[in-house]
């Protein structure tokens, strides 16, 4: 089935059409979504194809936390842990440490959330759509169930509290949650301003610094001693394939609602 109809909004970014499938597999999906957009709705779909996804990344991170086991068995990643942070040891300072900690900070179970609704509610009423609160619901959700279930499967000790600058953190060190919640939320809110900006300096700025933030954050856990670095690059890479399975479910939305699929009704 390839039934089209007039471009939707958030279609393109630039010259790429985001409900075209280039691969055969991708095209089978889109067609069976499609029909059950046209069956459903298209909300319906985008909620089933994020809570598949939820799925597919929690269980992602069981795959991953299983691989990690493994290789911590070996003690291999303590070659790459210990030295780095013994480096960054020698680059703290009391005015670094304050700096850094008040920028992790911005990440974290109160600036992270502040920085969503913000954008959020921005998104919200200058669209009048629901989908930029679904789809940015369903990513924090779904990172935040992912950083529950690594920490829970994995138990990792964080750093010793004598490499680490005040306060302390005490949970488990097995994901980075800050890095994979940046990860997910501002990477979230980068490609929802990307859909509507129509030149390529201004989207390629709007990624650059999405891209900055996201790896400062990383970094800080490092830096203040609260995390391993092999915690952060995992965090990266799970954060990463949640969101792509996230920009996933939008596309599959964007291809229902071109073929003809009811859309969801904004907001008043």
């Amino acid at each position: 089935m390839d039934q089209t109809h007039a471009e939707t909004p958030d279609q393109r970014v630039g010259d790429v059409d985001l409900t075209r499938w280039r691969t055969r597999a991708g095209a089978t999906v889109a067609d069976a979504w499609a029909s059950l957009g046209h069956r459903y709705g298209a909300l319906p779909v985008l909620v089933l194809t994020l809570a598949i996804g939820i799925g597919v990344a929690v269980t992602a991170t069981w795959g991953a936390s299983e691989v990690y086991d493994a290789v911590r068995a070996g003690d291999d990643v303590a070659v790459l842990d210990r030295p780095v942070l013994d480096w960054v040891l020698t680059l703290r300072s009391p005015t670094a440490d304050t700096l850094v900690t008040w920028w992790t900070d911005v990440a974290g179970t109160i600036g992270m959330p502040i920085v969503a609704v913000g954008f959020l509610v921005g998104f919200t009423v200058q669209r009048r759509a629901w989908t930029p609160l679904v789809l940015l619901v369903a990513a924090s959700g779904g990172s935040l169930l992912m950083t529950i279930a690594g920490k829970d499967l994995i138990g990792r000790a964080r750093p010793p509290l004598s490499d680490a600058v005040p306060p302390y953190e005490h949970s488990a060190s097995f994901p980075s949650g800050h890095t994979l919640n940046a990860t997910v939320v501002v990477g979230t809110i980068v490609y929802l301003l990307v859909l509507r900006q129509s030149r390529l300096v201004v989207r390629v700025w709007t990624i650059a610094v999405g891209t900055a933030f996201v790896v400062s954050i990383g970094a800080s856990r490092v830096f203040l001693g609260y995390h391993w670095l092999t915690d952060v690059l995992a965090a990266w890479a799970l954060g990463l394939a949640w969101l792509a399975l996230v920009v996933t479910a939008h596309r599959l939305y964007l291809t229902a609602l071109r073929r003809g699929a009811r859309p969801v009704r904004s907001p008043r």
